[in-house]
């Protein structure tokens, strides 16, 4: 099938070709005709598959034109720089058109973007808790407004959206088209579209929750944070290492960490990308490793689901992701478009739970490669061991509620205080 079949419009179609798009993925072949036709759609496919092309090819054609004063499509995202990610992609669209699209998103001044709003929009591209402030200091209305999109609905729910959608609820028209799209679909997720759509139609392009097949993915075992630092720079100045390399971690100080030791061992060309990150930064940061000019971004999963590089062929996972899903939006930054590309992840004793959901979800094991000759392991310092045996623990916990760990509360003996000793009165300053 082609975009043709799809009765995209040629002036779609022509930018579809300037973009080097040529041939629909599966999840546009499904979910098109049916926005088309007007349905309320659920999608459900794979990160790097085309879903933001699946939605905004059929209502911005639509919308065909500009047309009043408020938006007539908004596209709710969890993140700004998903936000600008799918405004950037309208915006080419919107090229040979008439349309107006705007993005919204908190962080930084309201000022700017309400007088844009002001001046008139057809689509518009939010984070919820922005769009409702908008609306509220009335830089518009939603009387004209005909499409609802929710985009990474499993990402908002995660993030706890939920309450500002239910109020965003109120205030939009009740008859509208509304499409729901998501790399997953957990019971959470469900009960969003049972809020917001009407009679939908579920469209899926791949079994949920599965990574691209174009993505080979691999293991090392490390018996501690330093150890992966040392395997990292190692497996990143191999004379067959990609030019650039996408970083995961848990922890904003992991990723602080890393920084640091590329740019002394490797290259300055790095930066790090998580919530402590000024918005501009953080803008700053995804714009030049887009363009090719950073050759490392190390980001916790803040930017998991915001970044699309088609060149990208690493991903590394420092750590393990304590949800599964965080896993396939990771390593999902690469292989996109059906490019190949490559996904390792770090394994140290304290993430063995971690993993095993990972695998869960997967359905098979990781493949685990020896590890490396020439790598320094280091020792575990003594804080480090007993972090990770608090979070084993905790997971023993988890899996059964009875378990008595190293760091259970020990019971005390009858008549002693919690000090082992007697306590001393203390008098209150008057």
């Amino acid at each position: 099938m082609t975009f043709a079949d799809l009765k995209v419009t040629r002036q779609y179609l022509e930018i579809l070709e300037e973009m080097g798009i040529t041939e629909p993925t599966d999840i546009q072949c499904k979910a098109i005709p049916r926005i088309r036709a007007g349905q309320d759609v659920i999608g459900i496919a794979q990160t790097g598959t085309g879903k933001t092309l699946a939605f905004l090819l059929p209502v911005m054609a639509m919308l065909s034109h500009a047309q009043g004063q408020g938006p007539r499509c908004v596209v709710l995202t969890p993140s700004k720089e998903l936000a600008l990610q799918i405004a950037d992609v309208a915006g080419r669209l919107a090229s040979r058109t008439d349309l107006r699209v705007q993005v919204v998103y908190g962080g930084v001044g309201h000022r700017a973007q309400q007088e844009r709003m002001q001046a008139g929009c057809d689509l518009v591209v939010a984070t919820p808790g922005r769009f409702m402030e908008l609306y509220l200091r009335h830089a518009f209305n939603t009387k004209e407004l005909s499409h609802l999109v929710l985009d990474e609905a499993d990402r908002m729910m995660d993030l706890g959206f939920m309450p500002q959608l239910r109020r965003l609820l109120e205030i939009l028209p009740s008859n509208r088209q509304n499409l729901l799209f998501s790399a997953t679909y957990p019971p959470k997720t469900e009960e969003m579209a049972g809020e917001f759509l009407l009679w939908p139609t579920r469209v899926e392009a791949a079994p949920e929750s599965t990574p691209v097949s174009t993505i080979e993915q691999s293991g090392y075992r490390s018996p501690n944070f330093g150890t992966k630092l040392n395997l990292l720079v190692h497996l990143l100045s191999r004379p067959d290492a990609p030019k650039q390399a996408l970083l995961f971690v848990r922890e904003k100080d992991q990723a602080e960490r890393i920084g640091k030791q590329l740019a002394e061992e490797l290259s300055t060309s790095v930066r790090t990308l998580h919530a402590n990150k000024g918005q501009n930064s953080r803008i700053n940061a995804m714009e030049a490793f887009k363009s090719g000019e950073l050759r490392f971004l190390v980001a916790t999963d803040v930017a998991s689901r915001g970044i699309d590089v088609p060149q990208l062929d690493l991903v590394v996972n420092v750590t393990v992701p304590r949800d599964p899903h965080d896993y396939i939006h990771r390593i999902g930054r690469t292989g996109r478009a059906q490019r190949p590309g490559s996904a390792i992840t770090l394994v140290d004793p304290s993430e063995k739970a971690a993993l095993q959901r990972v695998e869960g979800l997967l359905g098979r094991p990781l493949n685990f490669l020896d590890f490396p000759e020439g790598v320094g392991e280091v020792p575990t310092p003594k804080w480090e061991m007993q972090a990770m045996a608090r979070v084993i623990d905790r997971e023993k916990r988890k899996a059964d509620p009875t378990f008595k760990g190293a760091f259970h509360e020990k019971k005390r003996k009858p008549g002693s205080s919690s000090s082992g000793r007697k306590r001393r009165s203390r008098r209150r300053p008057s």
